[in-house]
């Protein structure tokens, strides 16, 4: 018999410090997939970084040629040559600002007071006298304007190729996929080279340029997403109500893939700026004028031992443009789609 003093009560199981009212509560808020996906973004200090440089290059690309009184493509040829020379800084002889420059004997001379020029040019000037600093935000400019056409037009061309040849399947699929193979199989600098003769040189000619045969990868890579989502339950879901194939391609398939899509653009924009480069500084680019990062640096290519500073500066943009825009194209593939960190 159990004694009434010693009996188990209900009361002595109840949970010790927890409410129940507030056990099935979530405590953080609820994410989508965008906000995820920012989450994981930010936690890559290199890509944020990056992203951040990105932002001030392109505001100083839109502004940068109005913050100096000069044109950049005014030529003022008394002026030309000059090294870099900034107000406050050019007492300050450590620094590449003071407007010295040197001789072949090895000794240093004001080009400023020689020249008695009383102007600041805060990176120098080139060999016609140009502002260098309006023409490298000028390049810059001009740069990333081709290099964001070309990434956007083959953006449209590559996932509505590749989503129309994945998703239609057998013999059409068979035949684009072969077209692309004969474009995929033509050097990049022979097309650039017969659109620039066929058209006078510009900024026209360089965007299909690049883009004739660039938009190839983003093709296949969505070909490849096409074919693994086109079986998937929410396909087989809109096609039983009785979606369009165009519906089901642009409104089912394609925003599912936008972080495939979105990286890939951001891998091809580097890629651009430098095949522009390349272009301009081979002499098949903007002409004069006009100024890219490219043919600032063929400019100051053939007065690099005399005037190095020429070549340098744009150079160093070049590199800090592809850079960033790679290690953000990356953070953005590991915040996008976690798995392909594996």
């Amino acid at each position: 018999m159990v004694n009434k003093e010693t009996s188990i009560s209900k009361d002595m199981f109840a949970p010790a410090g927890i409410d129940p009212a507030k056990s099935e509560k979530i405590a953080k808020p609820s994410l989508n997939f965008w906000q995820d996906s920012w989450l994981r973004l930010r936690k890559n200090k290199g890509a944020v970084v990056s992203l951040v440089v990105i932002v001030i290059l392109v505001v100083l690309a839109l502004v940068g040629p109005y913050l100096t009184p000069y044109q950049f493509d005014t030529q003022v040829a008394k002026n030309n040559n000059l090294p870099p020379r900034v107000q406050g800084l050019e007492n300050v002889h450590w620094l590449p600002f003071d407007g010295t420059l040197t001789r072949r004997n090895g000794t240093e001379y004001n080009a400023y007071e020689v020249r008695n020029v009383k102007e600041y040019y805060w990176l120098g000037t080139d060999g016609l006298g140009r502002d260098i600093f309006a023409r490298l935000w000028k390049g810059t400019q001009i740069s990333l304007f081709i290099a964001f056409m070309a990434a956007l037009v083959d953006m449209l061309i590559g996932v509505t190729y590749g989503a129309v040849s994945g998703y239609i399947g057998g013999r059409v699929d068979s035949v684009m996929q072969r077209i692309l193979e004969v474009i995929v199989g033509i050097p990049n600098l022979i097309v650039a080279v017969l659109m620039i003769l066929v058209l006078k040189p510009g900024i026209t000619p360089i965007i299909i340029a690049i883009t004739l045969t660039s938009w190839t990868s983003m093709a296949r890579v969505v070909r490849a997403q096409v074919l693994k989502f086109k079986n998937q339950e929410f396909v087989l879901a809109a096609k039983t109500l009785g979606a369009s194939n165009s519906s089901i391609i642009f409104k089912h398939m394609i925003p599912n893939m936008f972080g495939v899509i979105i990286i890939n653009t951001m891998f091809s924009i580097p890629n651009a700026i430098f095949f522009e480069a390349f272009l301009s500084f081979i002499g098949l680019g903007l002409q004069e004028p006009n100024a890219s990062l490219g043919t600032l640096v063929n400019d100051g290519f053939k007065s690099m031992i005399a005037f190095p500073y020429q070549m340098v500066v744009p150079s160093i943009m070049i590199a800090i443009i592809m850079v960033c825009f790679n290690l953000v194209a990356d953070g953005l593939r590991d915040a996008l789609d976690p798995k392909m960190r594996d």
